[in-house]
């Protein structure tokens, strides 16, 4: 690890911290200074611009950015009905096409952020759409119908897939056009796209049965292929052969997120100020392990905390207002990370390891207005947000994807 000279523009961005720091009253300026925007009221979901306040620092929000929405068939079968078979009949359709619930590379939707990306797709498209993780190929694909005339039917089951594009907000302190301050939502890092579906629709539906179009039942009359030969030939009772367009249709499946190797440690470029994060008028801030197998931990700072609750911000990078670096401890010579078998574990802990050009290493830092020491803090390779289960003395750290709804993801950055 080697440490250059002052990263100037690391000490003009915390200038009034470092200055509040040394007059001995951080705790105090911190508390009072407020942002100039209140927080947004009644239950809409937030939208890019909205005012947010400090305690949302170490939260984010999906917002819902494109949706379409396309009647699927997900079960078919072809079946043949002649005089003296019409009545109820009970069919097993066979798969066409497979949908999955998956919001990102995520599909297994157990982080609070996936959920709530579904629930504002629900909102957004006014349909009942599944908000956990399910499949269609887990539907049963028995259909059961009554036929009263003969003829060439579709037996089949299908849903409205739902698709689009999600962002993600978070509340970072932005420049009025009269120069002044306010915290707003703002789009971060961590889009990407979903899909979801409503509940499964089944019937059966022939070459000349009149239906609404671009409806489900449109969809299987389609799958019919009416037009073709098989379509108009005669067939005994029972199954006829799939058709070409009646063939499965599997999606790929998602490729594995991986992260970047972390085999060889870096040389960071690191600010000579070092900086406590701590819990907002309290005594604890983060405390680096001297264990390699521990994880950071608020700790109270005193004469024996041995440079372990002393961070500097290395490599630092600022774009729209936020910035983003690697958090190098003093104490223990390593840097903030989430292992990278945990980096999609709701509440995995925050560790330090040896430096290394990883994203995992990185964070987005946001921040209160100016005057203020109070940030969020956001991991850039998993997009969850920093944060503690409660508050008390050797509470691991941890990332949320949502961040703590409470406040207990908003830190101070206050210079040592």
């Amino acid at each position: 690890m080697r440490s250059t000279g002052p990263v100037r523009r690391i000490g003009r961005l915390f200038m009034a911290t470092t200055a509040t720091a040394a007059a001995g009253a951080v705790t105090a300026l911190g508390l009072a200074a407020a942002p100039a925007a209140a927080a947004p009221t009644g239950t809409t979901a937030a939208r890019p611009g909205d005012a947010c306040t400090a305690a949302d620092l170490g939260t984010r929000h999906p917002y819902i950015k494109t949706t379409e929405v396309s009647p699927t068939i997900t079960h078919f079968k072809g079946w043949y009905v002649t005089e003296g078979t019409t009545g109820q009949q009970t069919v097993s359709t066979d798969t066409t096409t497979v949908i999955a619930v998956s919001v990102g590379l995520n599909d297994t939707i157990e982080t609070s952020f996936a959920v709530e990306a579904l629930s504002n797709v629900k909102a957004t498209v006014g349909l009942d759409v599944k908000l956990e993780y399910t499949s269609t190929s887990e539907e049963s694909n028995s259909v059961t119908w009554n036929l009263t005339q003969p003829g060439y039917y579709g037996f089949y089951k299908g849903t409205k897939k739902v698709t689009g594009t999600y962002g993600s907000l978070n509340c970072n302190r932005a420049q009025q056009d009269d120069g002044s301050w306010a915290l707003k939502w703002t789009e971060g890092p961590g889009s990407g796209s979903f899909t979801t579906f409503t509940t499964l629709e089944e019937g059966a539906v022939r070459c000349q049965d009149s239906v609404p179009a671009d409806s489900i039942m449109a969809r299987a009359q389609a799958l019919l292929d009416c037009g073709s030969a098989a379509a108009k030939a005669d067939h005994p009772a029972g199954a006829v052969a799939p058709t070409a367009k009646q063939k499965p249709d599997r999606p790929a499946p998602h490729p594995a997120p991986t992260a970047t190797g972390h085999s060889t440690r870096a040389a960071l470029d690191c600010s000579t100020e070092a900086y406590k994060i701590a819990v907002p008028g309290k005594p604890l801030s983060w405390g680096a392990p001297l264990l390699a197998d521990d994880g950071v931990r608020l700790r109270p700072s005193s004469i024996f905390s041995a440079h372990l609750d002393n961070w500097r911000l290395c490599n630092v990078t600022e774009q729209d207002g936020v910035l983003e670096a690697s958090l190098w401890n003093w104490g223990n010579g390593g840097c903030a990370t989430v292992a990278e078998q945990n980096a999609s574990t709701e509440r995995a802990v925050l560790m330090t390891v040896p430096c290394a050009e990883d994203d995992l290493q990185r964070f987005y830092i946001y921040r209160d207005v100016p005057g203020s020491p109070k940030i969020g803090v956001q991991n850039k390779y998993t997009g969850s947000m920093m944060g503690y289960d409660r508050y008390a003395d050797g509470e691991f750290i941890r990332q949320y994807s949502s961040g703590r709804q409470d406040g207990t993801g908003t830190f101070d950055l206050t210079a040592v």
